[in-house]
């Protein structure tokens, strides 16, 4: 049962990375913006192999920020 709630989850979270790149993609956002998103979304991909639940929450409040408009400086 575990197993299968593992399963879930990584298909909600795999989904949900692939429509945050689109999302990232389609700012109207300075390039150096872009690429500190971009460097975030591969952090959150990179700690889905090691802490699922972890890397979902990262995922939501990355969304949250921005859907607000709070965006990371960039270089």
């Amino acid at each position: 049962m575990e197993r299968d709630s593992q399963l879930k989850l990584y298909a909600t979270v795999a989904t949900r990375l692939k429509d945050a790149h689109t999302t990232v993609r389609a700012l109207q956002v300075p390039e150096s913006v872009r690429k500190a998103l971009v460097r975030k979304l591969l952090v959150i991909t990179a700690a889905a192999k090691h802490d699922l639940p972890g890397a979902a929450r990262r995922l939501d409040r990355l969304m949250k920020d921005l859907s607000e408009g709070r965006f990371p400086e960039g270089d």
